[in-house]
């Protein structure tokens, strides 16, 4: 159940079309859903303003299935993240009016439609390597029902790139960063703008990289103020926290 669902139910009380008591019954009887392996929790976005999302990495295909199926019937839109190929050609086949991001790794369904936000986010990469992560941003940004502008290889190894976008970028409520080998991009774009910058480390880089560590910890010392840090190769958490930015 999702807030418009909410506001049509007490409507309903108001108008006396149904009791109080079956009111309560409907909100109480299915705070989740129990699949045994799995409990989906149906209050989710009347708490937090999102549904759940389906993580799938270390779960089965009939285990996805079964959630997406739940929350298919239940009208949700649906976030599936860290979808292999596989598993993705497999869910494209059983729901065909899902949408599998093969580079983002994401299945998205779209039951119902969102009013998509009058500011934009603003998704600025290092390079072509970091897309995979740009990709699940985005994917996660639009089924939140946001605006969503990707800005890409502009790192800092031909910074006349970024320059030459800096003022479209200007114009995002929030932007996400996201750059491999140092990071030093996210530092760059948080000295050029006044908006909240979200810095997304990514395992991209030689040896010394240490699978994204080096540009974890860089991010982590920006000496630009106003950026803030998710974990390596986050690409959802740093979208779910700029879309809850961009709707303020």
């Amino acid at each position: 159940m999702n807030s418009q669902e909410l506001e049509f139910l007490l409507k309903k009380v108001q108008n006396k079309d149904i009791s109080v008591e079956r009111a309560l019954e409907d909100l109480v009887s299915l705070p989740f859903g129990d699949l045994g392996f799995a409990k989906i929790d149906n209050h989710r976005e009347i708490r937090v303003g999102y549904p759940e999302v389906i993580y799938c990495e270390g779960k089965t295909y009939e285990q996805i299935k079964e959630i997406i199926k739940y929350m298919d019937a239940n009208n949700e839109n649906i976030l599936a993240t860290r979808v292999s190929e596989k598993i993705g050609m497999k869910l494209r086949h059983d729901f065909t009016k899902g949408i599998y991001n093969t580079l983002g790794r994401t299945y998205t369904i779209k039951n119902k439609e969102t009013k998509e936000t009058k500011d934009f986010i603003a998704i600025v990469s290092g390079g072509t390597s970091d897309l995979a992560v740009v990709e699940e941003a985005y994917e996660t940004a639009k089924i939140f029902g946001n605006r969503v502008k990707k800005f890409t290889d502009v790192g800092v190894a031909g910074i006349h790139r970024l320059f030459s976008e800096i003022e479209e970028i200007r114009k995002a409520k929030v932007i996400i960063v996201v750059a491999g080998m140092e990071g030093a991009l996210a530092s760059v774009v948080g000295g050029l703008v006044n908006q909240p910058v979200i810095a997304v480390p990514t395992s991209i880089g030689y040896g010394a990289n240490f699978q994204g560590v080096s540009a974890l910890l860089s991010m982590l010392n920006s000496c630009a103020s106003g950026v803030t840090v998710v974990n390596i190769d986050n690409g959802f958490g740093a979208a779910y926290s700029a879309s809850q930015i961009n709707k303020l």
